[in-house]
C-alpha cells in the first residue's frame, strides 16, 4: 500500500500535472470573467440596438400554459426552449474561443523554432566538412565544383 501512495505522489508531482491543474483553475475564473462580459458588457448593448431584447429571457414554450418570463416559466416547470441563453452561451464560447487563439498565437510567436541550421558542405571526394567558398579540399586537395 505504501508503494501505490508513494507511485501516485510521483505521479501527482509530475509537472505535466501541475502545470494542468493550475491550467483548469486559471481557465474556470477566466470563464467567469467572459461570462461577466458577455452578461453585462455586450448582451446589454446588443439587446438595446436590436430593439430592447433580453437575450438570456428569450424562450420557446412548448405548452399550453402561459409565462412571460425565463423564470416564471422555470417556476411552473413549464418546458420551454431558452434559445436566450444558448445564444449567451454561444457568444461566451467564441470569446473564450478568440482570447484562447490570441494567447495561442502569441505563445507559437515567442517560442517559434529556431532556423534549422545550415548542414556542413561535405568534400564528395573525402567526405570531410569543408568552407562554403573553398574551391579545393583542404584534406585531400581535391578540386569542387
Amino acid at each position: 500500500m505504501n508503494k501505490f501512495f508513494r507511485e501516485f505522489k510521483a505521479f501527482a508531482m509530475r509537472g505535466n500535472v501541475i502545470d494542468l491543474a493550475v491550467g483548469i483553475i486559471i481557465g474556470s475564473a477566466f470563464t467567469k470573467i467572459v461570462n461577466s462580459l458577455v452578461n453585462f458588457i455586450i448582451m446589454p448593448p446588443l439587446g438595446k440596438l436590436l430593439g430592447g431584447i433580453d437575450f438570456s429571457n428569450l424562450f420557446i414554450n412548448l405548452s399550453d400554459t402561459h409565462a412571460d418570463t425565463l423564470q416564471q416559466a422555470s417556476d411552473a416547470n413549464i418546458p420551454v426552449i431558452a434559445y436566450g441563453a444558448f445564444l449567451n452561451t454561444l457568444i461566451d464560447f467564441l470569446i473564450v474561443a478568440f482570447a484562447v487563439f490570441i494567447v495561442v498565437r502569441q505563445i507559437n510567436r515567442f517560442s517559434a523554432s529556431k532556423p534549422e541550421e545550415k548542414k556542413p558542405r561535405l568534400c564528395p571526394f573525402c567526405k570531410e566538412t569543408i568552407a562554403d567558398d573553398a574551391l579545393r579540399c583542404p584534406h585531400c586537395t581535391s578540386k569542387l565544383d
